[in-house]
Protein backbone atom coordinates (compact mmCIF):
# COMPACT_ATOMS: atom_id res chain seq x y z
CA UNK A 1 0.00 0.00 0.00
CA UNK A 2 1.40 3.28 -0.98
CA UNK A 3 2.29 6.06 2.06
CA UNK A 4 0.01 8.83 1.48
CA UNK A 5 2.67 11.78 2.44
CA UNK A 6 0.61 14.61 2.10
CA UNK A 7 -1.79 13.37 4.50
CA UNK A 8 0.53 12.96 6.99
CA UNK A 9 2.64 16.19 5.96
CA UNK A 10 -1.02 17.71 6.27
CA UNK A 11 -1.26 16.25 10.01
CA UNK A 12 2.29 17.84 10.94
CA UNK A 13 4.73 14.60 10.07
CA UNK A 14 8.41 16.08 10.09
CA UNK A 15 9.75 12.70 8.58
CA UNK A 16 7.31 12.54 5.40
CA UNK A 17 8.10 16.70 4.84
CA UNK A 18 11.45 15.49 4.35
CA UNK A 19 10.94 12.21 2.13
CA UNK A 20 9.10 15.12 -0.08
CA UNK A 21 11.49 17.82 0.05
CA UNK A 22 14.14 15.12 -1.00
CA UNK A 23 11.66 14.24 -4.13
CA UNK A 24 11.45 18.14 -4.54
CA UNK A 25 15.44 18.23 -4.74
CA UNK A 26 15.71 15.39 -7.25
CA UNK A 27 12.93 16.44 -9.20
CA UNK A 28 11.43 12.56 -8.67
CA UNK A 29 8.07 12.41 -10.26
CA UNK A 30 6.36 11.06 -6.79
CA UNK A 31 7.08 14.91 -5.58
CA UNK A 32 4.34 16.51 -7.97
CA UNK A 33 1.05 14.63 -7.06
CA UNK A 34 1.96 15.33 -3.51
CA UNK A 35 2.37 18.81 -4.29
CA UNK A 36 -0.97 18.90 -6.10
CA UNK A 37 -2.97 18.16 -3.11
CA UNK A 38 -0.75 20.02 -0.90
CA UNK A 39 -1.35 23.44 -2.55
CA UNK A 40 -5.00 23.91 -1.35
CA UNK A 41 -3.60 24.07 1.97
CA UNK A 42 -1.20 26.46 1.28
CA UNK A 43 -0.45 30.23 1.10
CA UNK A 44 -0.84 30.76 5.20
CA UNK A 45 2.57 31.05 6.44
CA UNK A 46 4.20 34.11 6.70
CA UNK A 47 7.77 34.21 4.73
CA UNK A 48 10.71 36.13 5.77
CA UNK A 49 13.58 35.86 3.26
CA UNK A 50 17.25 36.62 4.92
CA UNK A 51 19.68 37.64 2.40
CA UNK A 52 23.37 39.60 2.24
CA UNK A 53 26.69 38.91 1.80
CA UNK A 54 28.81 35.84 2.31
CA UNK A 55 30.45 36.39 6.42
CA UNK A 56 27.52 38.70 7.33
CA UNK A 57 26.22 36.33 10.37
CA UNK A 58 22.79 35.59 8.52
CA UNK A 59 22.79 31.71 9.98
CA UNK A 60 23.58 33.72 13.41
CA UNK A 61 20.92 35.98 12.60
CA UNK A 62 18.45 33.60 11.24
CA UNK A 63 18.45 31.48 14.64
CA UNK A 64 17.74 34.36 17.09
CA UNK A 65 15.41 35.27 14.98
CA UNK A 66 13.72 31.67 15.20
CA UNK A 67 14.30 32.04 19.08
CA UNK A 68 12.15 35.47 18.84
CA UNK A 69 9.59 34.10 17.21
CA UNK A 70 8.87 31.33 19.09
CA UNK A 71 8.65 33.43 21.98
CA UNK A 72 5.09 34.59 20.57
CA UNK A 73 3.98 30.62 20.50
CA UNK A 74 4.53 30.55 16.63
CA UNK A 75 5.70 27.75 14.11
CA UNK A 76 8.56 28.05 12.57
CA UNK A 77 10.55 26.69 9.53
CA UNK A 78 13.52 27.32 8.04
CA UNK A 79 14.84 26.60 4.77
CA UNK A 80 18.79 27.39 4.83
CA UNK A 81 20.13 27.36 0.89
CA UNK A 82 24.08 26.48 1.29
CA UNK A 83 26.44 26.25 -1.63
CA UNK A 84 26.74 22.94 -3.64
CA UNK A 85 29.38 20.40 -2.80
CA UNK A 86 31.64 19.95 -5.79
CA UNK A 87 31.10 16.36 -5.30
CA UNK A 88 28.47 15.34 -3.72
CA UNK A 89 26.04 18.32 -4.83
CA UNK A 90 24.79 18.56 -1.63
CA UNK A 91 24.73 21.59 1.30
CA UNK A 92 28.13 22.09 1.69
CA UNK A 93 28.16 23.94 5.26
CA UNK A 94 24.82 22.67 6.55
CA UNK A 95 23.29 24.67 8.33
CA UNK A 96 21.04 22.72 10.32
CA UNK A 97 24.39 21.28 12.42
CA UNK A 98 24.88 24.63 13.16
CA UNK A 99 21.57 24.97 14.64
CA UNK A 100 21.07 21.85 16.42
CA UNK A 101 19.79 23.44 19.11
CA UNK A 102 16.86 24.86 17.51
CA UNK A 103 16.14 21.27 15.63
CA UNK A 104 15.36 20.12 19.42
CA UNK A 105 12.08 22.01 19.29
CA UNK A 106 9.56 20.09 17.72
CA UNK A 107 7.71 23.34 16.25
CA UNK A 108 10.68 23.74 14.43
CA UNK A 109 11.58 22.61 11.20
CA UNK A 110 15.27 23.11 9.35
CA UNK A 111 16.15 22.19 5.87
CA UNK A 112 19.53 22.76 4.39
CA UNK A 113 19.18 22.94 0.80
CA UNK A 114 22.63 22.97 -2.02
CA UNK A 115 22.04 25.87 -4.98
CA UNK A 116 23.15 22.98 -7.17
CA UNK A 117 24.92 25.61 -9.57
CA UNK A 118 21.23 27.80 -9.48
CA UNK A 119 22.22 31.27 -9.29
CA UNK A 120 20.30 34.27 -7.63
CA UNK A 121 21.38 32.63 -3.56
CA UNK A 122 18.31 30.50 -4.10
CA UNK A 123 18.28 26.56 -5.12
CA UNK A 124 15.87 25.56 -7.79
CA UNK A 125 13.08 23.80 -5.55
CA UNK A 126 13.11 26.24 -2.57
CA UNK A 127 9.67 28.06 -3.29
CA UNK A 128 8.36 24.35 -3.80
CA UNK A 129 9.78 23.36 0.20
CA UNK A 130 8.44 26.85 1.44
CA UNK A 131 4.73 25.11 0.26
CA UNK A 132 5.84 22.14 2.18
CA UNK A 133 6.67 23.96 5.25
CA UNK A 134 3.12 25.94 4.70
CA UNK A 135 1.70 22.98 4.23
CA UNK A 136 3.23 20.91 7.53
CA UNK A 137 1.31 24.34 9.74
CA UNK A 138 4.51 26.53 9.99
CA UNK A 139 3.78 30.22 10.90
CA UNK A 140 6.47 31.66 9.76
CA UNK A 141 8.84 30.92 6.98
CA UNK A 142 12.85 32.02 6.99
CA UNK A 143 14.94 31.59 3.87
CA UNK A 144 18.20 32.13 4.57
CA UNK A 145 19.95 32.77 1.19
CA UNK A 146 23.82 31.32 0.08
CA UNK A 147 24.79 34.69 0.01
CA UNK A 148 26.40 35.81 -3.74
CA UNK A 149 26.27 39.61 -2.85
CA UNK A 150 24.22 42.05 -5.85
CA UNK A 151 23.06 39.13 -7.71
CA UNK A 152 21.26 37.76 -4.79
CA UNK A 153 18.00 39.10 -5.58
CA UNK A 154 15.43 35.47 -6.50
CA UNK A 155 14.55 36.10 -2.33
CA UNK A 156 11.77 38.35 -3.62
CA UNK A 157 9.92 36.01 -5.41
CA UNK A 158 9.37 33.92 -2.77
CA UNK A 159 9.35 36.27 0.40
CA UNK A 160 6.73 38.46 1.74
CA UNK A 161 9.53 40.41 3.98
CA UNK A 162 13.29 40.40 2.58
CA UNK A 163 15.88 42.04 5.29
CA UNK A 164 19.14 42.27 3.81
CA UNK A 165 22.07 42.08 6.40
CA UNK A 166 25.19 44.88 6.38
CA UNK A 167 28.15 44.18 8.12
CA UNK A 168 31.13 46.89 9.10
CA UNK A 169 34.62 45.69 7.43
CA UNK A 170 33.37 44.09 4.37
CA UNK A 171 32.74 46.63 2.10
CA UNK A 172 29.08 46.41 2.43
CA UNK A 173 28.26 50.13 2.21
CA UNK A 174 29.71 49.89 -1.34
CA UNK A 175 27.93 46.68 -1.79
CA UNK A 176 24.29 47.93 -1.04
CA UNK A 177 24.37 50.70 -3.21
CA UNK A 178 24.65 47.89 -6.18
CA UNK A 179 21.73 47.66 -8.92
CA UNK A 180 19.09 45.21 -7.40
CA UNK A 181 19.87 45.72 -3.19
CA UNK A 182 18.88 48.71 -2.50
CA UNK A 183 15.65 47.85 -4.66
CA UNK A 184 14.89 44.06 -2.48
CA UNK A 185 15.44 45.46 0.53
CA UNK A 186 11.98 45.40 3.23
CA UNK A 187 14.56 46.02 6.59
CA UNK A 188 18.37 46.78 6.77
CA UNK A 189 20.10 44.55 9.23
CA UNK A 190 23.57 46.16 10.51
CA UNK A 191 24.65 43.57 12.04
CA UNK A 192 27.93 42.65 13.96
CA UNK A 193 27.11 46.28 15.29
CA UNK A 194 29.37 46.41 18.05
CA UNK A 195 32.49 46.46 15.16
CA UNK A 196 34.06 49.45 14.71
CA UNK A 197 32.73 51.20 11.36
CA UNK A 198 29.00 50.15 12.61
CA UNK A 199 27.93 53.76 13.05
CA UNK A 200 29.29 54.66 9.53
CA UNK A 201 27.83 52.00 7.89
CA UNK A 202 24.33 52.87 9.16
CA UNK A 203 24.40 56.45 8.39
CA UNK A 204 25.55 55.81 5.07
CA UNK A 205 22.58 53.56 4.43
CA UNK A 206 20.12 55.79 6.27
CA UNK A 207 21.02 58.46 3.62
CA UNK A 208 20.83 55.91 0.41
CA UNK A 209 17.48 54.77 1.59
CA UNK A 210 16.74 59.09 2.06
CA UNK A 211 18.02 59.56 -1.69
CA UNK A 212 16.04 56.73 -3.05
CA UNK A 213 12.79 57.66 -1.32
CA UNK A 214 13.29 61.37 -2.68
CA UNK A 215 13.78 58.97 -6.71
CA UNK A 216 10.64 56.59 -6.19
CA UNK A 217 7.41 56.50 -4.74
CA UNK A 218 7.56 53.19 -2.37
CA UNK A 219 5.65 53.92 0.32
CA UNK A 220 7.38 51.71 2.88
CA UNK A 221 10.44 53.36 4.39
CA UNK A 222 12.72 50.97 4.80
CA UNK A 223 14.26 50.78 8.31
CA UNK A 224 17.64 50.42 9.35
CA UNK A 225 18.31 48.13 12.48
CA UNK A 226 21.91 47.34 14.44
CA UNK A 227 22.33 43.55 16.07
CA UNK A 228 24.81 41.75 17.42
CA UNK A 229 23.51 38.88 16.16
CA UNK A 230 26.05 36.21 18.77
CA UNK A 231 24.80 37.79 21.61
CA UNK A 232 20.90 37.90 20.93
CA UNK A 233 20.99 42.01 20.87
CA UNK A 234 18.46 43.93 18.97
CA UNK A 235 16.88 40.55 17.94
CA UNK A 236 12.97 41.91 19.20
CA UNK A 237 13.37 45.27 17.91
CA UNK A 238 14.38 43.51 14.55
CA UNK A 239 11.31 41.37 14.66
CA UNK A 240 9.29 44.12 15.67
CA UNK A 241 10.35 45.87 12.36
CA UNK A 242 9.23 42.64 10.49
CA UNK A 243 6.17 43.13 12.03
CA UNK A 244 5.88 46.48 11.05
CA UNK A 245 6.11 45.84 7.59
CA UNK A 246 3.42 42.83 7.57
CA UNK A 247 1.27 45.14 8.72
CA UNK A 248 1.81 47.53 6.04
CA UNK A 249 1.30 45.12 3.51
CA UNK A 250 -1.83 43.87 5.25
CA UNK A 251 -3.47 47.80 5.40
CA UNK A 252 -2.25 48.76 2.32
CA UNK A 253 -3.48 46.10 0.36
CA UNK A 254 -0.05 44.70 -1.11
CA UNK A 255 0.06 41.53 0.28
CA UNK A 256 -2.34 40.59 -1.79
CA UNK A 257 -0.86 42.26 -5.12
CA UNK A 258 2.46 41.00 -4.45
CA UNK A 259 1.64 36.98 -3.74
CA UNK A 260 -0.50 37.31 -6.96
CA UNK A 261 2.17 39.17 -8.87
CA UNK A 262 4.57 36.24 -7.31
CA UNK A 263 1.76 33.52 -8.08
CA UNK A 264 1.47 34.60 -11.48
CA UNK A 265 5.49 34.69 -12.29
CA UNK A 266 5.64 31.05 -10.52
CA UNK A 267 3.04 29.64 -12.44
CA UNK A 268 4.91 31.22 -16.01
CA UNK A 269 7.98 29.73 -14.99
CA UNK A 270 6.71 26.36 -14.54
CA UNK A 271 5.08 26.44 -17.61
CA UNK A 272 8.19 27.56 -19.04
CA UNK A 273 10.27 24.74 -17.91
CA UNK A 274 7.98 22.29 -18.44
CA UNK A 275 7.47 23.61 -22.04
CA UNK A 276 11.63 23.33 -22.50
CA UNK A 277 11.92 20.05 -20.64
CA UNK A 278 9.49 18.55 -23.23
CA UNK A 279 10.73 20.10 -26.52
CA UNK A 280 14.57 19.29 -25.34
CA UNK A 281 13.62 15.29 -24.95
CA UNK A 282 11.72 15.13 -28.52
CA UNK A 283 14.60 16.78 -30.37
CA UNK A 284 17.45 14.81 -28.32
CA UNK A 285 14.95 11.58 -28.99
CA UNK A 286 15.13 12.22 -32.77
CA UNK A 287 18.67 13.71 -33.33
CA UNK A 288 17.62 16.61 -34.56
CA UNK A 289 19.73 18.36 -31.98
CA UNK A 290 22.76 17.45 -32.55
CA UNK A 291 21.83 17.65 -36.33
CA UNK A 292 21.08 21.44 -35.45
CA UNK A 293 23.87 21.71 -33.75
CA UNK A 294 26.49 20.67 -36.71
CA UNK A 295 24.51 23.06 -38.97
CA UNK A 296 25.07 26.17 -36.81
CA UNK A 297 28.58 25.14 -36.04
CA UNK A 298 29.03 24.92 -40.00
CA UNK A 299 26.93 27.98 -40.53
CA UNK A 300 24.69 26.61 -42.77
CA UNK A 301 21.52 27.23 -40.60
CA UNK A 302 21.24 30.01 -37.84
CA UNK A 303 19.73 29.72 -34.03
CA UNK A 304 17.15 32.20 -34.98
CA UNK A 305 15.44 30.61 -37.53
CA UNK A 306 15.95 27.31 -35.35
CA UNK A 307 13.64 29.04 -32.24
CA UNK A 308 11.10 29.79 -34.91
CA UNK A 309 11.00 26.64 -36.61
CA UNK A 310 10.98 24.05 -33.48
CA UNK A 311 8.33 26.35 -31.73
CA UNK A 312 6.12 26.82 -35.33
CA UNK A 313 6.54 22.43 -35.34
CA UNK A 314 5.65 21.72 -31.77
CA UNK A 315 2.83 23.87 -31.54
CA UNK A 316 1.55 22.06 -35.17
CA UNK A 317 1.88 19.11 -33.71
CA UNK A 318 0.59 19.91 -30.54
CA UNK A 319 -2.95 21.20 -32.36
CA UNK A 320 -2.32 17.48 -34.22
CA UNK A 321 -2.56 15.40 -31.21
CA UNK A 322 -5.11 17.16 -29.61
CA UNK A 323 -7.41 17.27 -32.66
CA UNK A 324 -6.66 13.26 -32.63
CA UNK A 325 -7.66 13.22 -28.59
CA UNK A 326 -11.60 14.90 -29.17
CA UNK A 327 -11.93 12.62 -32.33
CA UNK A 328 -11.30 9.68 -30.57
CA UNK A 329 -13.25 11.02 -27.71
CA UNK A 330 -16.24 11.67 -29.55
Amino acid sequence: MAVDYAAQILEGSHRAAARLISWLEDEDERAYECMKKLYPHTGRAYVLGITGSPGAGKSTLTNGLAREIRKSGLKVGIVAVDPSSPFTGGALLGDRVRMSELAEDPDIYIRSMATRGFLGGMAKAAADVVKVLDALGKDVVLIETVGVGQDEVDIVGVADTTCVVLVPGLGDAIQSMKAGIMEIADVFVINKADRPGADMLCAETCSRIEMDAHLRERGWLAPVKKTVAVEAEGIDELWLAIEDHRKFLLESGRFYQNRRERISREALRMIHAELFRVVREQLEKSGRLEAAVEKLMNKELDPYTLMRETVTEWLSSSRCERRHDEDTQS
